[in-house]
């Protein structure tokens, strides 16, 4: 399903399964990322299974971006939705398009327009007297609130997975080395999560 770029991140078809063989590296690649304007967003269907959920992506997302990567420096995020690569739009594309497309992009600069983070949202909390946020955490996943936490009363949801942390993303650490990053964030606290549904049908595999 994922498909391994030469900029530095991994992107997916969703929501039809595909594979893509890794290409080549190209670690002189450059990347330019531009955001979506309004008003450009492309239709997001519902799925059936998806009824009375939030609706499960369509079209191209990354999953994963390499640290320090072209990708990385401007700015590209797990979750952000590719619109275009170097000005074709990618809507409908299949697996054998967007892999053709990303082998003849100009070895000196892709140009990618990208929807930010569509499925995700943040949330601030505050830290009670001794530290805590009031989140019990699951392999990433928000499955429980302390009753009457700031998490609680600020519109934090269970069934979410947490993306960031102040910023710093945090997808795929293991629950032990989450709770340290929120120990360590002060008393004011910023999560970047995104639904359950989204987030396991984005990264599955």
């Amino acid at each position: 399903m994922a498909l391994e770029s030469m900029v530095g991140c991994t992107i997916a078809r969703h929501s039809m399964t595909w594979h893509g063989a890794p290409l080549h590296s190209l670690a002189h690649h450059s990347v330019a990322r531009h955001r979506a304007q309004h008003g450009t967003a492309t239709r997001v269907p519902v799925p059936a299974p998806c009824h009375r959920s939030p609706p499960c992506p369509q079209g191209i997302f990354v999953q994963l971006v390499k640290a320090n990567s072209p990708a990385s420096l401007v700015g590209l995020r797990f979750g952000d939705q590719i619109l275009q690569i170097d000005g074709k739009n990618c809507t409908g594309w299949s697996s054998d398009k967007a892999h053709r497309a990303l082998k003849k992009a100009s070895p000196e600069k892709i140009v990618m327009v990208v929807r930010d983070r569509p499925f995700q949202r943040t949330v601030t909390v505050h830290k009670d007297s001794t530290g805590h946020v009031g989140v019990v955490v699951k392999k990433g996943k928000i499955v429980s609130l302390a009753k009457d936490s700031s998490a609680a009363r600020n519109g934090l949801l269970t069934h979410h997975y947490i993306c960031e942390v102040n910023g710093q993303n945090v997808i795929g650490m293991k629950d032990k080395q989450l709770m340290e990053v929120l120990a360590d964030a002060g008393n004011v606290v910023t999560l970047t999560i995104i639904p359950a549904v989204i987030y396991e049908h984005m990264v599955k595999r």
